[in-house]
């Protein structure tokens, strides 16, 4: 699917949670009695290796298994399981986390979707610092038309360290834009950062920006696929990204 594509020389690994799991969220929630099933595919294809005590993200392949199901109208509970793949590494099981997220009911009439996610859980030292964490993201978005956008100002938090390092909260904000073309193709762009410790932000050179040109095939409401290329804007960035998410929805039929 995706074309042969070169990149920068350099790259530092992103944040862990996003190499596993690279989404923007819309504000609805999976539907009462429905299960949503999910496969994370992500991959970077160059850049040094870096070795050191946490597997860096070049030449990796991540997958990350994710199971929602929809308790009410307005509350759903997620499940992942990331694992991830080198050369001469092979396949390895790298942590999990839970997600469980609440939605503004569509009866309040608000001019906006909203809906709050609560995402914690484990990383095993090979890859992540970080032994539990915690993410805090409010998601908010608008259509109009075949206009959408979803901003979704996340708040990520290391509950326990392996090794030393701050436990502050950090900023990390993200967007989609992105306009139907037709009934079955939907073409946009997903924006992912992380700026620092919230209360004191890093420079600009050790923050991290990424860009993604995204394809969504709309088959029907029982499936999803999202599939993109990600750009590094700057030297903390993987420069050189490519992502692929396949859902399918069981039960609760509408």
């Amino acid at each position: 699917m995706f074309l042969l594509l070169f990149c920068a020389l350099f790259t530092t690994p992103a944040r862990a949670q996003s190499a596993y799991e690279i989404q923007i969220y819309g504000s609805d929630t999976v539907q009462k009695g429905a299960t949503m099933v999910e496969l994370h595919t992500n991959t970077y294809p160059a850049g040094p290796d870096q070795p050191g005590a946490v597997q860096p993200d070049a030449h990796a392949w991540h997958e990350t298994l994710e199971v929602t199901r929809g308790f009410t109208d307005w509350f759903e509970t997620g499940f992942y399981a990331f694992s991830s793949a080198r050369s001469g590494e092979g396949w390895s099981y790298a942590g999990s986390h839970i997600r469980p997220r609440v939605m503004a009911p569509k009866a309040w009439g608000w001019p906006v979707g909203a809906s709050l996610s609560m995402e914690a859980g484990y990383f095993k030292p090979r890859f992540q610092e970080t032994r539990w964490d915690l993410e805090i993201r409010p998601i908010v978005d608008w259509r109009r038309g075949p206009f959408y956008v979803a901003i979704n100002p996340a708040l990520e938090r290391a509950l326990m360290l392996y090794d030393g390092g701050s436990m502050s909260f950090q900023f990390a904000p993200g967007a989609k834009l992105s306009w139907d073309f037709t009934k079955l193709v939907t073409l946009g762009v997903e924006y992912y950062g992380n700026i620092g410790p919230l209360q004191n932000p890093s420079p600009l050179s050790q923050q991290q920006h990424q860009l993604f040109p995204v394809l969504d095939l709309n088959f029907s409401d029982d499936w999803e696929f999202n599939a993109g290329v990600g750009f590094g804007l700057n030297q903390a960035t993987d420069r050189l990204t490519l992502k692929m998410i396949v859902g399918r929805r069981f039960g609760a039929k509408s």
